[in-house]
């Protein structure tokens, strides 16, 4: 099960998803347990548009949103229609754009194009908007049993096997546990800025030289001077020396 911030899905959308079809500078929020997404159709003229969609997955494992509710410049559609002709084809375009496939009132976006990295595989089986965060919250194979019966345990990442750098830290034949500091919901991991959460957090070597980090929320690192400095370049070029001040 995977929560992502609407937010990271619009940034996704306009930067390569849409690109190409006559639906620009989109925006997507939650409404409830439906997602709102408004944009820019350039038809004739650039008319604000604005769609309620009820979101849901496919039975081939896509996400679908469909139709309930279409606005142009903030006036049901059914008034305008003679004048614009829109429809949701109209929006992606007759043959689609790119992942994104359009039938009928339905929007079919893949779900390996609109999560952000690492690239997840496997049948999509659920689909929803979360009902505290606002996130998209999409669950592949049977996680939605699994969810209910792992409630007793920590949020957690498990790297196992193969080899993984984490800054200057090697490990071969990882055994790594990323740990949930808090006992919230979710676990709010940050691949960019993973270094923070991990010099902000705890870790214990196992009898099996496995590690097991607890780190905290990303919100929840201090904003402090020292934390700062741990910028992007440490993380990804592990010749340069740490920023001045962070203990080596």
């Amino acid at each position: 099960m995977i929560a992502t911030s609407l937010s990271d899905i619009t940034s996704i959308l306009n930067a390569s998803l849409l690109k190409g079809s006559p639906l620009e500078k989109v925006s997507l929020a939650a409404d409830g347990q439906q997602l709102k997404l408004k944009g820019t159709l350039h038809k004739v003229v650039p008319l604000p548009i604005e769609m309620i969609s009820d979101v849901a997955a496919s039975p081939d494992g896509q996400v679908r949103l469909h139709m309930v509710k279409l606005r142009v410049l903030k006036l049901p559609v059914k008034g305008l229609v003679q004048a614009f002709h829109v429809n949701v084809s109209d929006l992606i375009g007759a043959q689609g754009a790119g992942n994104v496939r359009v039938s009928g009132d339905d929007i079919y976006l893949g779900p390996e194009q609109i999560l952000p990295a690492p690239a997840i595989r496997g049948k999509l089986t659920d689909v929803h908007i979360g009902s505290k965060t606002g996130d998209l919250v999409t669950i592949f194979g049977d996680a939605r049993t699994e969810e209910n019966e792992v409630k007793q345990w920590r949020n957690f990442i498990r790297l196992l096997g193969g080899t993984v750098n984490l800054g200057k830290l090697t490990m071969a034949q990882a055994d790594i546990f990323l740990i949930d500091a808090s006992k919230g919901e979710w676990f709010s991991f940050d691949l960019t800025r993973y270094q923070e959460q991990l010099v902000n957090g705890r870790i214990q070597m196992t009898p099996e030289a496995g590690l097991r980090i607890f780190m905290p929320d990303i919100e929840k690192v201090p904003s402090t001077e020292a934390n700062r400095r741990i910028n992007v370049e440490w993380m990804k070029n592990r010749n340069i020396p740490p920023p001045p001040g962070v203990a080596q």
